[in-house]
């Protein structure tokens, strides 16, 4: 159950209801939130019937199960995510993300970037930190790749999306960034999920491999309960029993998530698959099971990609995807979203900058 205070309610009137629900035996915690109380188990209906009445409440909302703040009985409109170039995740409009896996050089970016955002990207994607199985791959170029994705997005007026690991590296990230982006590996970073509440930059979450629909809705529950609303979840793969794909992407879970949730919901098609003909089935399939939008590995030379070869697009393939997502998209009746119409032609020099 959660208390909503009124919008006057100070310090002192939250610390008196908090001093009155113990006197009843009720167990309430401070949310995120700093006008809400939570209070777990639930009292009987009568008590919440009680503590509408009183002076500080505004509003007593009970949330059935486990999940709190991420559950449509908690909030029955779907959530808005909104980026400073008027990107709206969660609302009619299809938003894609799309470029590398991982940023490696300003050429590769800037050349990357200048064509997905000509092809229809309203996002751009690119791994400053990349955590890898193996210690010996490439492990991103850091504080510098920030600094290449940051003239990325001041040369395209794209939003950018980029992964953070560690909790110390979460103030660099949202500085840079217009997205966080939690990997499926740090799912369940209890840590870094805090850390990413008490920021304002909206966090993407990706669903651990092996991950329930619940635990990641619940992972999600801590960057709320933390006080950030501005959450995406990301369904890319889980791991099967099929070694025909690098993972197996659960379309089941997208309308799963949807029904259970008021959170936006993207697909990434390229993690799931880790190969590079299956990315374009797998993200017609999305828009049909009801995704809000993408994320897509797109490299100007897929050859020589220092990570996640197999899966990444080049940018003809990117656009060609584009469009043939956009008559299954009018379909279903959500348009796509596509960026402003800015001039990105000398974007790679001015990276290089």
């Amino acid at each position: 159950m959660i208390i909503e205070l009124i919008p006057s309610a100070d310090e002192t009137a939250a610390d008196r209801l908090t001093d009155h629900l113990r006197s009843r035996g009720l167990h309430p915690w401070r949310g995120g939130e700093p006008s809400q109380l939570v209070l777990d188990p639930a009292p009987a209906p009568a008590v919440a019937d009680e503590l509408r009445a009183l002076p500080e409440v505004a509003d007593v909302i009970s949330v059935p199960g486990k999940l709190r703040r991420t559950s449509r009985a908690y909030r029955s409109d779907t959530s808005i995510v909104e980026l400073g170039n008027g990107t709206r995740i969660g609302g009619t409009e299809f938003v894609i993300a799309a470029g590398p896996c991982a940023v490696e050089t300003a050429t590769q970016l800037g050349t990357t970037a200048a064509a997905v955002h000509a092809a229809g990207a309203r996002i751009l994607r690119g791994g400053a930190y990349k955590p890898r199985t193996s210690p010996f791959s490439f492990q991103g170029l850091g504080t510098e790749g920030l600094r290449l994705l940051e003239a990325a997005r001041a040369q395209t007026g794209l939003p950018v999306v980029t992964e953070v690991i560690e909790p110390a590296d979460v103030e660099a990230v949202a500085a840079s960034a217009d997205i966080a982006q939690v990997g499926a590996r740090n799912m369940q970073n209890f840590a870094l999920l805090k850390e990413l509440g008490r920021t304002r930059v909206p966090v993407l979450l990706k669903r651990g491999i092996s991950a329930t629909v619940d635990e990641w809705l619940l992972a999600a529950e801590y960057l709320l309960d933390g006080g950030n609303t501005s959450v995406i979840l990301c369904e890319r793969g889980i791991r099967s029993f099929d070694p025909s794909t690098r993972f197996t992407l659960d379309l089941s879970a997208i309308p799963v998530a949807k029904k259970l949730s008021h959170l936006p919901v993207i697909v990434d098609p390229s993690h799931a698959a880790g190969r590079v003909d299956l990315v374009a089935p797998l993200a017609k399939a999305a828009v049909g099971v009801g995704a809000d939008g993408l994320i897509i590995d797109v490299h100007n030379d897929p050859a020589t990609a220092a990570c996640d070869a197999g899966q990444a697009l080049t940018p003809e393939a990117f656009a060609t995807l584009v469009n043939e997502l956009r008559p299954i998209l009018a379909a279903v009746g959500r348009p796509l979203a596509t960026a402003a119409t800015d001039e990105p032609a000398t974007l790679a020099s001015a990276v290089r900058a």
